[in-house]
């Protein structure tokens, strides 16, 4: 009987969704046979019920690469009941993102955020409006402006040392260390500490609730694009990863609500010498003119979408650079010997050494034109429009797949290979200055996003990835556990993280914990 009553449920899931299904092809069928007709971009035979799914493999930007070498760089695919536009060329990236950019300039939701408790306080995928704009403009000239990220030089500094006397003990103890759990570690306290003064360790009682939801939650957020395909059966929550998410975010927010009233408690009895983050949403919070009126979930809200947005993908660089570096051990003597000649032996390098450190910043923009730390980027369309020709609709999702983009031959010489010359001015095939710019205003290499949507992180990742990578390989050695070279397999996370653990032995090259004593001499 109960076998008859899931075979039951699950037949009357299957109908409604065929039915929602039929309901809205038949409605862009009849748009479609309205007085204009409707041209969309290409798109290679569909099989009916799925359409393209079987195209599809683990790495969704690969499998979009694939296709646009086969069908083109503007494509359009049905994936069961969703439809999705994907550009995989900087030129047609540069008509969306730039010269139609207002008509481009929301993002589209997805499922998980039927199960957020904070949706409607979202900034990273807010329509764009009156808070988007007020939360970015709050980015830009505090939250994480320049001046903002050199006052927290010395956290960054002071989680790096730690990093460092880390590697040190694994090098004393003789065991192979997973740099990637390291680096994650290290990015999460980093965050933590200049969002609201808490670190992010797994360690520590108070903070493991932050470690892990930062962890669980990005291991879950891949497996909502399963519920995504079933459209608005998806909302049933089948799987259960949307009450797991809500399980989790209600974690996070009973601590983040702790730490809330811990600092209004010191706002009220004194004032900071510096401000972290979440000190200056408070403070917008309880100022009756402010131009928008934060509440107590907004603030949440963008805590949490820092942590999610702002920890993997920077560890995720850090992760990529160093396994080139060490795959290719010229191009990692090369830098050591820049940072040697500008820095010296006797003192680690610093953040404000990295102006200088042109060959690192080389490395660094190399490193994300290989392994963009978002390899998809996705917008939504606000109202129809012509794109090189073709039709798309209002409402329809935009993929820009930047992992196609930045390995496109039109666009890079050798574009599989690991050249940090190719961003060297003076340097034999180097491209021109427009083409070294990462920020955004070149459409061949935009890792951080384009425009108004432009990642408003990007300084502070920089920072962090600049230094430590540069503290790094002055300060060690590295031999692969198990093989000569790392396997650069790529994974199928939404940050496509490596498919393997890091896993290496290391050894002092300048023993970090020396050049402290040396400094304080």
């Amino acid at each position: 009987m109960a076998n008859f009553s899931n075979a039951l449920f699950y037949g009357l899931l299957f109908f409604i969704w065929f039915a929602a299904t039929t309901f809205f092809r038949y409605v862009l069928k009849k748009r479609k046979n309205g007085s204009k007709p409707v041209r969309h971009p290409p798109s290679p035979p569909s099989l009916p019920i799925i359409g393209h799914l079987h195209l599809l493999g683990s790495i969704a930007s690969k499998s979009f690469q694939t296709l646009a070498n086969q069908y083109g760089p503007l494509i359009r695919l049905r994936i069961v009941s969703s439809t999705v536009v994907v550009v995989s060329n900087a030129a047609v990236a540069k008509e969306f993102l730039k010269n139609n950019e207002m008509n481009f300039v929301s993002r589209p939701q997805f499922g998980a955020a039927d199960f957020n408790i904070y949706a409607g306080s979202e900034f990273v995928n807010a329509e764009y409006g009156p808070y988007w704009r007020f939360m970015k403009k709050l980015c830009m000239t505090e939250l994480l402006s320049v001046p903002q990220v050199n006052r927290f030089v010395d956290i960054r500094r002071q989680e790096m040392m730690k990093l460092l006397e880390i590697l040190v003990s694994f090098s004393e103890e003789g065991k192979a260390c997973n740099l990637g759990v390291e680096l994650m570690t290290m990015t999460n306290n980093v965050v933590s500490r200049m969002a609201m003064s808490t670190r992010c360790t797994p360690a520590l009682d108070e903070s493991k609730l932050l470690w892990e939801f930062v962890k669980e939650i990005l291991e879950l957020a891949p497996k909502f694009a399963l519920g995504e395909l079933f459209g608005p059966i998806g909302k049933f929550d089948l799987f259960g990863y949307g009450k797991r998410a809500k399980a989790l975010i209600s974690k996070f927010d009973s601590l983040v609500e702790k730490i809330m009233v811990e600092h209004e408690d010191e706002l009220n009895s004194s004032s900071k010498e510096r401000k972290d983050m979440m000190d200056i949403l408070l403070e917008i919070h309880r100022d009756k003119t402010a131009e928008v009126k934060l509440s107590r979930t907004d603030i949440k809200s963008f805590l949490m979408e820092l942590f999610m947005a702002g920890t993997e993908t920077v560890s995720v660089a850090l992760t990529w650079t160093l396994a080139e570096l060490i795959n290719h051990p010229k191009v990692f003597q090369q830098l050591r010997d820049e940072i040697n000649a500008v820095v010296g032996s006797k003192r680690r390098v610093q953040e404000s050494d990295v102006p200088k450190l042109l060959y690192l910043q080389a490395v660094v923009k190399e490193s994300l034109r290989l392994h963009a730390p978002a390899p998809l980027i996705f917008r939504r369309c606000g109202e129809d429009c012509k794109i090189n020709g073709y039709d798309i609709l209002a409402n329809e999702r935009v993929a820009f797949n930047v992992f196609a983009i930045m390995k496109d031959p039109s666009s890079w010489d050798n574009p599989l290979e690991f050249q940090p010359e190719r961003f060297m001015v003076g340097s034999k095939g180097a491209y021109d200055d427009y083409q070294m710019d990462i920020k955004g205003q070149n459409f061949n290499i935009f890792p951080f996003g384009s425009g108004r949507r432009g990642c408003p992180g990007a300084s502070l990742a920089l920072a962090v990835v600049h230094s430590a990578v540069a503290l790094l390989v002055q300060c060690f050695d590295f031999r692969v556990q198990g093989g000569e070279k790392i396997n650069i397999e790529e994974g199928s996370g939404l940050s496509a993280g490596l498919a393997h653990p890091l896993m290496c032995y290391v050894t002092p090259h300048l023993n970090p914990l020396e050049l402290v004593v040396n400094e304080a001499k």
